[in-house]
C-alpha cells in the first residue's frame, strides 16, 4: 500500500463510475486510498456492488472485487450529507447535444451539489474532458457558493481502453491548477497513484492538452484515411504504400486506415473547435479531419452499392453481417459509445433496404448488439454462413487470426467480404469461386474468384 496511514487526503469521492471513473476508484483504492463512489444509475451500482463492472477491461472485475473487500471501495447512489471526504473528483462524460454543441450541464449540476457538502480546505479535481476555460470559469464560481476555502485543479484522463489499468499506475498525469497551491496539493495526490506528474501553468493549458492530444490523434488517422481515398482513386493499395513507405524510416509513421470514433475522437475536435470560438480561431486541420473521417463510412457504402449492383446475381435482398461492433477492436472493449458501426449501419440499411442484417463482435453481448439494429450471431461460423455481404469493422484480433478461406465457403454465392482494416493480403487468400475481398484504399484491386458459384 502506497497511501501512508497520516496522509491528509487519503478520503476520496469520485462523482460517476462510468469507464474513467470507475477504473480510476478501483485503482486509486487499490495503492491505499479510502475511495467512496458514486453512480446515480441504480443498476450499474448494483452491478459494482456485486463485484460485475458494466463494461469489458482487462483485470478489472478480479480488481473490482479485491477492494470491495477489503473495504476500500464504497458505494452511494446521492452523495451523502457528510460524504467524509476531502477530495472531490468529477469524472462525469461531456456528449455533444444533437447541435453539435458541448454540454456542460451535467458538470454544472454535480459541482453545485458538491459545493453544497464542501468543507473548508477541501479539494475538488475535474477530469471530464471540457471546453477550455470551464473549470475556472464553471466550476470556480459554481464552488465559491459554498462560502468555504478551497483547491481546484483540472486533471485530465488519459487512458487508452483496454490498457486502463497499467496505463493508470504509469503514464505521466497532467495537472493544472487554479493556482499554485491546487496545483501542488494535485500533484502530490497523484504521485500517489504514477511515478510522473507534469505541472502546467494553469487549468486552461491542461485543459488545451487533453484536447490537442486527442485531435491530433484524429488528424493523424485522418491523413491515413486521405491516403486510403487516393490509392482507391489510383487502383493501388493503400497498405502496401503505408508499409513499404515506413519500413525502415524513421520519417514516416503512418497508421493503417480504417473507422475512426469512440467516445473521445467523435466530439474532442468540436469540443476543441468551440472552445476558440470567442478569439475568432478556427481550427481548419482539426475540423477537415473529423469531416474526412466521418465521411469515410458513406463512401465505402457508396462504393459497396456501385460494386454490388454491377456484380452478377447479388440479391435484391440480400443478407449483410457487420462484424466487430465496438468502436475499437484493439485493445478489446464492449464500448459502442461513439462507434462508428452506427453510422454505418445506418447508411447500409438506406443503401439497402431490403437486407436483411445481421452482426457479430467477439466482445459485445447480444443484447446490445440488437441496440443497434442487428441480429446477433454467436460465432464468426454463424456471421459467415449465408452471409452475402460480410463487412469487417474493427481490428479486433479474433479476425487476423480467423480462417477466412474456410469461412468463406458458407457464404452465399456471389459473396463479398469487405475489411476496413486490410487484415489480410490478398495475395495470401485462396477464397472459394463466387467470393471476393475487398479492402479500404484498395478498391480497385478487387475481383470475384471465378469459377463454378455454390
Amino acid at each position: 500500500m502506497l497511501v501512508p496511514s497520516d496522509y491528509p487526503d487519503r478520503k476520496v469521492c469520485i462523482i460517476g463510475l462510468g469507464y474513467v471513473g470507475l477504473t480510476l476508484a478501483v485503482v486509486m483504492a487499490e495503492v491505499g486510498f479510502d475511495v467512496l463512489g458514486i453512480e446515480i444509475r441504480a443498476d450499474v451500482l448494483n452491478d459494482i456492488a456485486n463485484g460485475k463492472p458494466h463494461f469489458f477491461e482487462p483485470g478489472l472485475d478480479e480488481q473490482l472485487r479485491k477492494v470491495l473487500s477489503l473495504g476500500r471501495l464504497r458505494l452511494s447512489q446521492t452523495l451523502p450529507d457528510d460524504p467524509q471526504s476531502s477530495v472531490y473528483i468529477i469524472t462525469l462524460g461531456t456528449p455533444l447535444s444533437p447541435d453539435g454543441r458541448a454540454r456542460m450541464d451535467p458538470i454544472g449540476s454535480v459541482v453545485r451539489e458538491v459545493a453544497a457538502k464542501l468543507n473548508p480546505g477541501d479539494m475538488v479535481i475535474t477530469r471530464s474532458t471540457v471546453k477550455i476555460g470551464t473549470t475556472r470559469s464553471v466550476v470556480h464560481p459554481a464552488l465559491q457558493a459554498a462560502g468555504v476555502d478551497f483547491d481546484l485543479a483540472f486533471c485530465p484522463e488519459r487512458t487508452l481502453e483496454g490498457q486502463a489499468l497499467p496505463e493508470l499506475r504509469r503514464l505521466p498525469q497532467i495537472v493544472g491548477g487554479l493556482n499554485p497551491r491546487s496545483a501542488i496539493r494535485a500533484s502530490q495526490l497523484f504521485h500517489l497513484v504514477t511515478p510522473t506528474v507534469v505541472r502546467v501553468a494553469d487549468a486552461e493549458t491542461a485543459e488545451m492538452i487533453k484536447l490537442v492530444d486527442n485531435a491530433q490523434r484524429d488528424v493523424q488517422f485522418a491523413y491515413a484515411n486521405e491516403v486510403a481515398r487516393l490509392c482507391d482513386s489510383v487502383g493501388i493499395s493503400a497498405a502496401e504504400v503505408i508499409n513499404a513507405g515506413k519500413l525502415g524510416y524513421p520519417r514516416t509513421n503512418l497508421p493503417m486506415p480504417g473507422p475512426v470514433g469512440g467516445p473521445c475522437l467523435e466530439k474532442d475536435s468540436y469540443i476543441l473547435a468551440e472552445s476558440v470560438e470567442g478569439y475568432g480561431i478556427i481550427p481548419e486541420i482539426t475540423l477537415a479531419a473529423r469531416r474526412i473521417n466521418e465521411r469515410q463510412l458513406k463512401e465505402v457504402t457508396e462504393h459497396l452499392v456501385d460494386v454490388t449492383s454491377k456484380l452478377s446475381g447479388f440479391p435484391r435482398n440480400p443478407v449483410i453481417t457487420v462484424a466487430g461492433l465496438a468502436f475499437k477492436g484493439r485493445p478489446s472493449t464492449d464500448d459502442l459509445r461513439g462507434t462508428t458501426a452506427r453510422p454505418l449501419i445506418d447508411a447500409l440499411k438506406a443503401a439497402f433496404p431490403n437486407a436483411t442484417f445481421k452482426g457479430y463482435d467477439a466482445v459485445v453481448d447480444a443484447e446490445n448488439i440488437r441496440s443497434l439494429g442487428l441480429e446477433p450471431t454467436t460465432s464468426l461460423e454463424d456471421a459467415f454462413n449465408g452471409t452475402n455481404l460480410l463487412i469487417i469493422h474493427n481490428n479486433h484480433p479474433v479476425f487476423a487470426a480467423m480462417p477466412m478461406d474456410r469461412l468463406a465457403q458458407t457464404m452465399s454465392k456471389p459473396g463479398i467480404i469487405y475489411d476496413f482494416w486490410n487484415q489480410f493480403p490478398t495475395q495470401a487468400l485462396n477464397l472459394p469461386a463466387g467470393t471476393g475481398y475487398m479492402a479500404v484504399g484498395s478498391h480497385g484491386l478487387f475481383s470475384i474468384q471465378e469459377g463454378t458459384q455454390a
